[in-house]
């Protein structure tokens, strides 16, 4: 089941985002964090306007989560959002990452959003192939420009248009 995601999906959220980062570039966190420190995070979305964040659910477990936020907080990115989406380990590949996307920019379609981006670090197919299939396209790679454990990691940058505005 997808829907918004509740201050209660806290603890589990904070359990995904530190497995991924202990065991992957897929998230440049190279230490873990803590709800509290999330909380700020979460506090930033609503259950209207484009900044959302929806969360996947087996009975009370959550799988996941997909979002979009602030890419910048000029006024000049007012229509352009930045998205993520993060997946327990043990779901990924079963279609939980596109329920994800598919209610998210179902409910994006009704906001003043004209762009979402994506930064992909790489390399991560799966994350690639999930973009391209919500229509994103590629625009660019940032290379070799952040370290996590040694090791130089690169972004492919993806963007959708939006036609709501």
């Amino acid at each position: 089941m997808i829907g918004p995601g509740t201050e209660a999906d806290l603890p589990r959220i904070v359990e995904i985002l530190n497995y991924t980062a202990a065991n992957s570039h897929a998230t440049f966190a190279t230490r873990p964090t803590t709800v509290a420190e999330r909380r700020d995070w979460f506090e930033r979305f609503s259950s209207t306007g484009p900044y959302r964040l929806f969360v996947a659910r087996r009975g009370n477990m959550v799988l996941g989560y997909a979002c979009s936020q602030s890419y910048r907080d000029h006024e000049a990115f007012r229509e352009t959002v930045e998205v993520s989406i993060a997946l327990d380990v043990s779901c990924r590949g079963q279609g939980v990452g596109s329920s994800l996307y598919r209610a998210l920019f179902d409910c994006l379609a009704d906001e003043p959003v004209h762009v979402g981006l994506a930064g992909i670090a790489m390399p991560n197919d799966a994350s690639v192939a999930l973009h391209r299939k919500f229509g994103f396209t590629e625009v660019g790679t940032f290379r070799d420009y952040a370290v996590k454990n040694g090791q130089y990691i690169s972004s492919l940058w993806m963007q959708r248009l939006f036609t709501n505005c």
